[in-house]
């Protein structure tokens, strides 16, 4: 088993053999490329992106400036939505499904290092899968760690640190990130706090 099967198998690996910095390096020219387009480059823009990514589904956009390790361990479903400084480090896979947004700043690290210095000056690093449901929106300035499930219908408060997984149909903030209510029918009237919608169109 290389270093880049160990990598992906979530064991520990180093990080500099096995073609793994060539990876990083022709990723991080797909990541420039991307991050220098002009903003009425749409097609462009569109195409980057899912040369990026290990898979992409329809409506996915990214703003610029976007950052990651390798890119093909990223999948996304249809209409994700990051805004800017989305950084993922995807060193194990990052799955995200369909219809999720991210606030400015939101962070994702799927790579960690051993807690004992002798062992993380050894050079070996880990990555551990992240995965993120369906309808779900992380507030600015959210870091998910290491190993995170994060369930259906979930939205992250600003400024959470994830470090345990999330269950379904819940509001969640702090450091560390825990559930505070559930996420209700009663919700749905209200855009904001207990401000309640003035159209209708918003139940179509």
């Amino acid at each position: 088993m290389n270093q880049k099967d160990r990598m992906l198998a979530g064991l520990p690996y180093k990080a500099w053999l096995d073609g793994l910095v060539e990876e990083r390096i022709e990723n991080k020219k797909r990541i420039f490329e991307y991050n220098h387009c002009l903003p009425e480059d749409a097609v462009k823009i569109g195409k980057l992106i899912k040369d990026i990514l290990g898979s992409a589904g329809a409506g996915v956009h990214i703003e610029a400036p976007f950052h990651c390790d390798y890119g093909k361990n990223i999948e996304v479903g249809d209409n994700f939505f990051a805004n800017y400084n989305c950084t993922i480090l995807d060193c194990g896979k990052v799955i995200i499904g369909s219809n999720v947004q991210f606030a400015p700043n939101v962070s994702l690290y799927a790579a960690g290092h051993p807690i004992h210095p002798d062992s993380r000056n050894s050079g070996y690093e880990y990555g551990i899968g992240i995965t993120i449901g369906d309808n779900v929106w992380l507030g600015g300035n959210v870091v998910v760690n290491p190993g995170v499930h994060i369930g259906n219908n979930v939205v992250i408060g600003a400024g959470s640190v994830v470090t345990r997984d999330i269950p379904d149909d819940v509001v969640a903030v702090g450091n560390p990130c825990r559930v505070i209510r559930k996420i209700t029918e009663e919700d749905r009237k209200y855009y904001y706090k207990n401000c309640e919608f003035d159209v209708d169109d918003y139940k179509d």
